[in-house]
């Protein structure tokens, strides 16, 4: 089996020279091909990708911006392999990654497969914060990874393989962003293409350092889900509502508060409490503790009302998506 590694990149050189400092020292011993695509950045990482040109199988595409999906449709289009793996450009990966996956599909062969992602002891502490809230059970990050069967994993875009067979078969990834990772995941179960979780296939995903554009990232996140809810209703979950449900429910904690009901609004401050001390434990800080509570919150506060405005105007209102919410949607160039 041949592997592609594509990764897209967008103004980024250099989070894609710690990537490929990362494959540097990977343990896996078969050939394998890197597919670097610039997504019309005007910083480039071509200077970047040069260093590595006598040490990894690497080559350089540059393209019009289109958007990552469709970035790394082009990817695999050139790449050599028959089987892909994609990588966000702000992703670094462990040294037995690939094996793990080789090994993976060795053993049990499924033609898209996911991974999750964790923290370096490097990453900043609001970094390690973001990553509790995106991967915690208590969060939605675990409430989205529990509702899903390891059989029936839905990858995400930063971590996951595709075949060649599986990619050229759906036509790969929509013009939707967010949200072009589960659009693909279940075209391919209808295709009856299987999809698995890798749990020992993590990478190291640094995400956003930024407040601001942590909390616009997660209100795209909730405003496509309606999205992939009117396309594709037989597999929409009670659990996607969750996060508009609790800031609804905290809004009327804090009022009935006024009026000396003070339950509904002590039960939130319980949760906020178990958010707290599980994140000290588990990052062994106070400080990414506090952090992880402006985490959460933001995390559910931007979800949930995206999702809110989403709904209301998708599925109640049956208004056109590409119409009410360009920015989700990218035109396709290539």
């Amino acid at each position: 089996m041949y592997f592609s590694i594509i990764i897209p990149v967008y103004n980024r050189p250099d989070e894609i020279k710690e990537l490929l400092d990362s494959l540097l020292v990977s343990d896996y011993d078969e050939e394998y091909e890197i597919v670097i695509v610039e997504d019309g950045s005007t910083t480039t990482c071509e200077k970047e990708v040069q260093i590595f040109k006598d040490k990894l199988n690497i080559s350089y595409h540059f393209k019009e911006n289109s958007g990552p999906g469709d970035s790394r449709n082009y990817g695999m289009k050139v790449a050599k392999g028959d089987y892909f793996i994609i990588f966000d450009s702000d992703c670094i990966i462990p040294s037995q990654y690939l094996s793990e996956v080789d090994k993976e599909l060795t053993t049990n062969y499924v033609d898209c497969f996911g991974g999750s992602d964790a923290a370096l002891d490097s990453f900043s502490d609001i970094q390690k914060a973001i990553n509790f809230a995106m991967t915690s059970f208590l969060t939605t990050g675990g409430i989205r990874g529990g509702s899903e069967k390891l059989n029936k994993f839905q990858p995400r875009s930063f971590n996951m393989g595709i075949s060649k067979k599986a990619f050229e078969d759906s036509n790969g990834f929509g013009n939707i962003h967010p949200g072009e990772d589960p659009d693909l995941s279940i075209r391919l179960w209808k295709m009856r293409y299987e999809t698995r979780l890798f749990p020992k296939a993590f990478v190291y995903h640094k995400r956003r350092i930024d407040w601001d554009k942590f909390s616009l990232q997660v209100n795209k996140f909730g405003k496509a889900r309606p999205i992939l809810n009117s396309w594709y209703p037989e597999y929409s979950k009670l659990t996607f509502f969750f996060p508009t449900f609790f800031i609804l429910g905290f809004s009327v904690s804090v009022f009935l508060a006024l009026f000396g009901i003070f339950f509904p609004i002590l039960c939130y401050a319980l949760y906020f409490i178990l958010i707290l001390i599980t994140a000290i434990i588990q990052t062994k800080s106070l400080t990414i503790g506090f952090l992880s509570l402006i985490a959460v919150s933001k995390q559910f506060f931007g979800y949930g009302t995206g999702f809110l405005k989403s709904y209301l105007k998708i599925i109640l209102l049956k208004q056109k998506p590409e119409v009410v919410f360009p920015e989700l949607f990218f035109k396709i160039k290539s």
